[in-house]
């Protein structure tokens, strides 16, 4: 594990030596080490649909960890989502219209300070705040690296240079209504986070494998009660959002139902129903690309409902 990471690490810092995924549907085109003034430089991969024209116009899917999207002969543990795969059947079968998918790379070391929710953190005591910052992982790395919580940061490369860029290079459908963000564990908290800060430029979001624990402890943990709260104060109107969660019940997932029945009773009482809000259970799924792909046209078909 300790050399992946490493190996990972040196691909991330030479982004433009990174080998461009192959796809069996579309076509990729790449941003190289998209620079920003508010997070680390990072490739982005943008998939073009099957029968792309730039005479129309398409509704757009960002989507965390972009490296993992398309290939599986070139991540690190040989798997992915496939969604190049999945996109261009559920297009083929009239399930949801075409649609562009921005890929956006992690960082790599950065991931879970980019993606953990920064004002619920900001809530947490100062011990607890400590407590976070000190966690490890099961193999003794630390969960943050040193690198302090910045998704409010991440958030805004995506929503004030990366949207902006696409919108202008691309032929995109730019309101909320076509605008969706999505990914799975620490994926699926940001895209979380980015609909409740964000609901005037997200419509919907895919949350998959939601990693509610933040950490890799449950031993007085306070990060969901916080995670809980901030929902509450913040969930956007259901009457024009919509968010799908899910989850597996192997390897890390099975931490997840206990929690992820505290934030369904959440959405209840804002108001979400099944029109607006799917949770879904999947037995014997566990935490990884092979199941995301094998049940993610669930949330795409879902989402894309209303405009079929």
């Amino acid at each position: 594990m300790k050399f992946k990471i490493i190996l990972i690490a040196l691909c991330f810092h030479t982004f433009g030596n990174c080998q461009l995924p192959k796809v069996v549907a579309g076509t990729i085109q790449r941003i190289d080490s998209f620079r920003s003034k508010y997070i680390t430089v990072r490739n982005i991969d943008i998939w073009l649909p099957e029968g792309y024209d730039n005479k129309k116009k398409y509704p757009v899917l960002y989507m965390h960890d972009g490296q993992m999207l398309f290939d599986s002969a070139i991540t690190w543990n040989k798997t992915s989502w496939d969604m190049d795969d999945v996109v261009a059947n559920l297009q083929k079968q009239n399930k949801i219209t075409a649609v562009i998918i921005v890929g956006i790379w992690n960082g790599g070391a950065t991931r879970h300070a980019d993606y953990f929710p920064q004002k619920p953190f900001e809530s947490l005591s100062i011990q607890q705040k400590k407590k976070v910052y000190d966690a490890a992982r099961s193999n003794g790395y630390s969960v943050f690296g040193n690198y302090e919580i910045q998704s409010d940061n991440y958030l805004k490369f995506i929503v004030k240079e990366l949207k902006p860029f696409i919108d202008s290079a691309f032929p995109t459908l730019k309101e909320a209504k076509n605008t969706f963000i999505g990914g799975s564990s620490m994926g699926g908290l940001i895209s979380m986070y980015a609909i409740c800060e964000y609901p005037a430029v997200f419509g919907a979001a895919i949350c998959m494998s939601t990693h509610w624990p933040g950490i890799f402890s449950m031993q007085d943990n306070p990060i969901p009660a916080a995670f809980n709260s901030y929902m509450e104060k913040h969930l956007p109107s259901p009457k024009s959002h919509k968010i799908y969660f899910d989850f597996g019940n192997k390897t890390l997932d099975s931490l997840y139902e206990p929690l992820q029945t505290q934030i369904d009773q959440t959405m209840r009482k804002k108001g979400y129903n099944k029109a607006q809000w799917r949770t879904l259970k999947f037995e014997n799924d566990e935490h990884s690309e092979i199941a995301w792909s094998r049940r993610v046209h669930i949330p795409l078909t879902f989402i894309f409902e209303s405009k079929n």
